[in-house]
């Protein structure tokens, strides 16, 4: 079980807070000989693969690695471009690695105002008036959770199916956000929060749900 990651969304919409906590990542790496059996192309500063599939490569992941070098957008971490070197038999036999692209900061900011608008419209669609938003969205790999309080913040928490406790996790999360950036007097609301004892006690909050353990005082 383990808990994947966490958004604060302030009331208007916009992204304040982001921590990716556990990121499982299913990557393969292959050698190739020349042509690459793949197709790739560009799409948002990446590589992707656009057609063709096998040991473990699926169509939407992106080139990580070439060689051992990371890969940065559609570089590698010499400089080179990765399609232009791809492309060439001299630098072949090649070793990629292949996997699910890591979503940008502009990407993370997107679905974070996509959720507050889907959560509005939950709330709208309700039969009976006063209803709440989405509080739980269940995939096969996961489930989003999310509390709003009573001013607007969201706490978004995305976590294994199988984990249990992030109902109260939720509202620790709020109680920590409440005594570590709300008593910041340097802290602007609304405004992106930026607190090292925000940090330290929502990483041992997660901690402490993923053990299921109580929550102690101090905690």
């Amino acid at each position: 079980m383990a808990i994947f990651s966490v958004y604060v969304v302030n009331k208007a919409g916009g992204l304040i807070y982001q921590l990716d906590h556990y990121a499982p990542r299913a990557e393969s790496e292959r050698s190739f000989s020349f042509p690459l059996e793949l197709v790739l192309r560009p799409h948002d500063e990446r590589v992707l693969v656009a057609f063709g599939q096998r040991d473990g490569v699926r169509v939407g992941h992106a080139v990580l690695a070439i060689n051992g070098l990371e890969v940065n957008g559609r570089l590698t971490a010499d400089g080179r471009d990765v399609l232009d070197f791809l492309g060439d038999a001299a630098n072949f036999p090649v070793s990629v690695r292949f996997g699910r692209p890591r979503l940008s900061s502009n990407e993370k900011l997107m679905l974070a105002s996509m959720f507050h608008s889907l959560f509005a419209i939950g709330s709208q669609l309700s039969p009976e008036p006063g209803s709440s938003g989405i509080e739980m969205l269940e995939t096969d790999t996961f489930k989003l959770h999310c509390y709003q309080t009573l001013t607007g913040i969201k706490f978004v928490v995305l976590a294994d199916p199988r984990q249990t406790g992030i109902d109260s996790l939720l509202r620790k999360i709020y109680e920590i956000y409440s005594d570590f950036a709300l008593k910041n007097p340097f802290y602007s609301l609304e405004m992106p929060i930026r607190c090292e004892l925000f940090d330290q006690h929502l990483k041992l909050a997660l901690e402490v749900a993923e053990k299921a353990g109580p929550f102690g005082p101090g905690l």
